[in-house]
C-alpha cells in the first residue's frame, strides 16, 4: 500500500480514528495489526521474513542483556550482525554480486556457470534491517534497554509509517512513545495534516511531474546532448529530492496525527554550503546511522593501528578520516541498490569529503586572502552553487540505467550545444518535445518551494505557516489544496525509496 494510493486515504483515517476510539491498552496490539497490515498489502510473503527476524532480534538483545561475560555479549551480538547482515545480503545482493564474477570471469576467459537464484526481496528490509541492527548495538553498548514487551518491540521494527522507507528511528526515541498516554491533541492532529497536504504537494505536483521528463532523456540517452543531459539531471535533482522529503513530510505528519514525533530526515540540503553539509541535511536519519555505527568505529579502528613512522607523516586522523569516509560512502551506495551505478555514486561523495576535508586550511586561507567573510552574500552564493553542482553531477550515476549511459551523459554535456542558438532548440532542450505547459507547472512549484525553504530558514513548515495573519494561513491551505486537486499526478510513480 504506497502513501500515493486511493487505499492509503482509506486505511489512515480509519487507523487513526479506531487508534484515538481504543482504550490505551488495546492501542500498541492494534497498530502492530495495523502495519503488519499495511506492510502485506505490498505482498503477504513479506510478513514472514519480518516477523522472524523480528523474533530472532527480540530474544537476542534479551540475551545480549543478561550475558554476564563481555565475550558472551560479543558473541551474542556477532551473531545478531550475521543474521540481519547476512538476511540482508543473501535476499538483495546475492544475484548482484553473482553477475559481477559472471563478467568479471567473462573478461578473463574463464569458465564459470553458477546460476543466478532470484529471492523474494521485501519492501522496506534495508531500512527495518538498520532499525534492528542499531537496536542491538545499543543494547550491547548498554545504551539502550532491550524491550521485554515482544509486541511493543515488533511494533518498533514494523510501525506502518516508518517501515517501507525510514526515517530509521532509535529505539530510545520511539520505543518510550508507544507507552505514553496519547489522547487526541487538536493542534497535532491539524500541525500533521499540514505536513501531508505539503509532502503530496512535493511528491505528486513536482516529484511525479518532473519524473516524465527525466525518465524521456535517462530511458534514452543517446538521442539527447548537451543542454538537455545538463536539464534532465538537474530535474531529476529536484525529482528525487521532492519524492523523497514528500514522503517523509507525509511520514512524520501521519505520526503527528497519532501524537507521535517522528525524526525529521531533511532540512533543505540544496541550501548547503559544502558536501559534508549536505550529508547532515540529506536523509539524516540515515547519515547519523553510518556515522554511529559504521564510520566512527571504522575512523577509530583506523586510527589506533597507525603505527608507521612514514604514515604517520600524516595525522593519524587523516587517514582515519579518508579511510572511514571512502569504505562508509561506498557501502552507503551500495545499500542504495545492487548495481554498481550505486556504488560510483556512493564512491563520489566520498570523494568529494575526503576532498573537502583535506583542502580545508587551503580554502579557509583563500577566502581570507579575498577578505570575504564567511556569511557574505557572495560567499554563500558561490558555495551552495558549487555543492548544488557536486551533488547534481553524482546523480547521474544515481539515476542511470547502466555504467555505459552514465558515462555517455558525461562525455557528452558539453556536445550540441549550437542546436539551442534558435529559440526552437533552446525550449526543445528544456521539454525535450513534451508538453511545455506541463514542465511550466513544475517550474512554478520548484521556485515556490525553494521560496518557502528560503522564508523558514531553520523553522519548521508548520512554525512558518502558524506565525501567518489568518487571511494568509488559509489563502495559503486554500491554495495548496487546489493546486494539488487540479495539478497532483496521483499514483503516476511510486517512491524512488521503496526500491531500496
Amino acid at each position: 500500500m504506497s502513501f500515493n494510493s486511493f487505499g492509503f486515504l482509506v486505511f489512515f483515517p480509519l487507523a487513526v480514528a479506531v487508534y484515538y476510539a481504543l482504550p490505551f491498552g488495546f492501542r500498541r496490539v492494534f497498530l502492530l495489526a495495523a502495519s503488519y497490515y499495511f506492510y502485506m498489502c505490498f505482498k503477504p510473503e513479506y510478513v514472514i521474513i519480518l516477523l522472524v527476524s523480528t523474533l530472532i532480534d527480540y530474544f537476542l538483545g534479551l540475551r545480549i542483556n543478561a550475558s554476564q561475560t563481555q565475550s558472551g555479549r560479543k558473541r551474542l551480538l556477532i551473531l545478531g550482525l550475521i543474521h540481519n547482515v547476512g538476511l540482508l545480503v543473501s535476499l538483495k545482493y546475492l544475484e548482484f554480486f553473482n553477475e559481477s564474477i559472471t563478467a568479471l570471469f567473462k573478461s578473463l576467459n574463464i569458465l564459470y556457470e553458477v546460476k543466478g537464484l532470484e529471492f523474494l526481496v521485501p519492501v522496506g528490509i534495508s531500512y527495518y534491517t538498520f532499525k534492528k541492527v542499531s537496536y542491538l548495538i545499543d543494547v550491547y553498548r548498554e545504551n539502550q534497554e532491550p524491550e521485554k514487551n515482544v509486541v511493543t518491540f515488533a511494533l518498533y521494527v514494523s510501525f506502518f509509517p516508518e517501515i517501507t522507507a525510514g526515517p530509521i528511528d532509535r529505539a530510545g526515541k520511539l520505543i518510550p512513545q508507544f507507552y505514553k498516554k496519547i489522547r487526541f491533541d487538536y493542534q497535532k492532529v491539524t500541525d500533521g495534516l499540514k505536513l501531508m497536504a505539503w509532502g503530496f504537494f512535493k511528491k505528486l505536483v513536482i516529484a511525479d511531474r518532473l519524473a516524465v521528463f527525466v525518465n524521456k532523456v535517462y530511458d534514452h540517452p543517446g538521442q539527447f546532448e548537451g543542454l538537455s543531459l545538463i536539464m534532465a539531471t538537474v530535474y531529476f535533482s529536484f525529482q528525487v529530492y521532492c519524492d523523497f522529503s514528500g514522503y517523509t513530510d507525509i511520514v512524520v505528519g501521519a505520526g503527528r496525527v497519532m501524537g507521535f514525533d517522528l525524526m525529521e530526515n531533511f532540512n533543505r540540503p540544496y541550501f548547503s554550503k559544502s558536501i559534508g553539509e549536505f550529508w547532515k541535511r540529506w536523509h539524516i536519519s540515515f547519515s547519523s546511522w553510518l556515522m554511529d555505527y559504521l564510520f566512527l568505529p571504522i575512523a577509530y579502528s583506523v586510527s589506533r593501528k597507525i603505527k608507521s613512522p612514514r604514515l604517520m607523516k600524516i595525522k593519524a586522523e587523516t587517514w582515519a578520516y579518508m579511510t572511514g569516509i571512502m569504505i562508509t560512502m561506498t557501502l552507503c551506495g551500495l545499500w542504495h541498490g545492487a548495481s554498481w551505478t550505486f556504488v560510483i555514486w556512493g564512491a563520489l561523495h566520498g570523494l568529494f569529503l575526503a576532498i573537502s576535508f583535506a583542502t580545508k586550511k587551503i580554502r579557509k586561507g583563500f577566502w581570507k586572502k579575498l577578505k570575504i567573510k564567511k556569511q557574505s552574500f557572495i560567499r554563500t552564493i558561490i558555495s551552495v552553487s558549487i555543492t548544488f553542482a557536486l551533488v547534481t553531477f553524482a546523480w547521474i550515476f544515481f539515476r542511470a540505467n547502466s555504467i555505459s549511459d552514465a558515462f555517455y551523459i558525461i562525455t557528452h554535456l558539453f556536445t550540441g550545444w549550437s542546436k539551442v542558438f534558435s529559440l526552437q532548440g533552446l525550449l526543445e532542450a528544456f521539454h525535450f518535445g513534451l508538453l511545455k505547459k506541463e514542465l511550466a507547472v513544475a517550474v512554478v512549484s520548484v521556485f515556490f518551494m525553494l521560496l518557502v525553504h528560503l522564508v523558514r530558514k531553520d523553522q519548521t513548515y508548520e512554525q512558518l505557516i502558524s506565525k501567518q495573519k489568518t487571511i494568509l494561513r488559509w489563502g495559503f491551505y486554500l491554495g495548496l489544496v487546489v493546486w494539488l486537486l487540479a495539478f497532483g499526478e496521483s499514483g503516476a510513480e511510486d517512491f524512488i525509496y521503496f526500491r531500496f
